[in-house]
């Protein structure tokens, strides 16, 4: 997937921040993922990528800022077809695990239980920003002239500790880069676009993507999970307590990682659900994130957005029909997609660690990668 890396001078210097051979890969560091080292989390099997893009249709795209000594920031861009989403509207929902955040355009997807842009993740001074450039994407669309309302859905979490936050260094065109060149490939991981500057469990954290591929017996859907990991806790890899272990945490007398940030969840398929069956597996993810230890402390904004791209549940803006008529997947056939849902979120958030590098930022703080290398030796043998 084509990427942009954007490299700036920071504020009036004359000097741009130079790194040997920058590119998006080196930023993005490690580049085996907890399956490469024999990490299988679950038991469902994965999709062709195991990614959010294994969904038909799905598109991603990274815009990430790293300027200077204190930029370190970006856009990601989730799109859940790739047509005019504003004309075709697909079922969504939000589930707030807690509401420590400032997830713009929520009140309204959940009210009319639909979604009709692009889902933009960045930081969290810069939501105003992105939705004014999803704005200006959703009117510029050809058949949206007429348009006099635009709900642009943009999730965020706060990567002061590493990024110049109050800089704003988030352009619009950044915004707009990130969704023209949203891709049907596999994401890139780690610390790229919206992740670029978060950190989780003590750790460098990020972008991560996975996903599950359901047997025909249980119908054959997809699920597939991004998320932008910026929260804390005490790690848990496949159930081992690895932040125990590790020393990174302890809650007997402090915490030894900064527990708020936030962290956001956005979970596709191609099941044809509704909003009502969409918000029910909206919360099963957020199970996901509870099995690596998270524990959605006060000020963490933790957020999952999840929505359909089955072409036959969309919604079309203007429509002479009365009635509408669509078939969905019942009630008493969700579970197999329950378990699909945890299974993706977890191993997202243990990708987003893994693909993740160490990152000096604003203030000459660092922060280090997950040291893979102890805890290998801690997880149990492969068979």
């Amino acid at each position: 997937m084509e990427e942009k890396l954007v490299i700036r001078p920071f504020h009036f210097t004359l000097c741009i921040y130079l790194l040997s051979s920058l590119s998006v890969s080196t930023l993005r560091g490690q580049t085996k993922s907890p399956r490469d080292w024999g990490i299988q989390i679950g038991v469902l099997p994965i999709g062709k990528s195991n990614s959010i893009t294994d969904v038909s249709g799905v598109k991603v795209g990274h815009v990430t800022l790293h300027a200077g000594d204190s930029v370190r920031t970006g856009v990601t861009a989730i799109l859940p077809h790739g047509g005019n989403i504003f004309q075709q509207k697909v079922p969504a929902a939000v589930f707030a695990g807690n509401g420590f955040g400032k997830l713009a355009g929520s009140t309204q997807l959940t009210e009319l239980g639909n979604l009709e842009s692009p889902i933009i993740l960045t930081n969290t001074l810069s939501v105003p920003i992105a939705m004014d450039a999803v704005i200006d994407y959703v009117l510029a669309l050809p058949g949206n002239e007429n348009v006099q309302s635009v709900n642009a859905v943009v999730g965020e979490t706060n990567d002061g500790y590493l990024n110049d936050i109050r800089g704003r260094h988030v352009k619009k065109e950044d915004v707009l880069a990130a969704i023209r060149q949203a891709s049907e490939d596999r994401p890139s991981e780690g610390s790229v676009g919206a992740g670029t500057g978060t950190v989780c469990f003590g750790f460098k954290g990020g972008i991560g993507t996975a996903s599950r591929q359901l047997p025909g017996s249980l119908g054959g859907y997809t699920v597939g999970v991004l998320v932008q990991t910026n929260f804390g806790g005490v790690l848990q890899i496949n159930g081992l307590p690895v932040g125990k272990q590790l020393g990174t945490f302890e809650f007997s007398d402090r915490l030894l990682n900064n527990v708020d940030g936030s962290c956001m969840i956005i979970v596709a398929t191609d099941a044809p659900l509704d909003s009502r069956n969409l918000e029910r597996l909206a919360k099963r993810a957020f199970m996901g994130l509870a099995k690596t230890g998270g524990i959605a402390s006060n000020g963490s904004g933790d957020y999952v957005i999840s929505f359909s791209s089955a072409p036959q549940v969309r919604i079309p803006f203007r429509s002479d029909a009365t009635l509408q008529s669509v078939s969905l997947v019942p009630n008493d056939l969700m579970s197999p997609l329950f378990m699909a849902a945890i299974e993706a979120t977890e191993e997202a958030i243990i990708s987003s660690l893994f693909a993740a590098i160490t990152t000096v930022g604003k203030a000459g703080r660092k922060v280090e990668a997950i040291p893979i290398e102890k805890i290998l030796p801690l997880l149990p043998a492969k068979d």
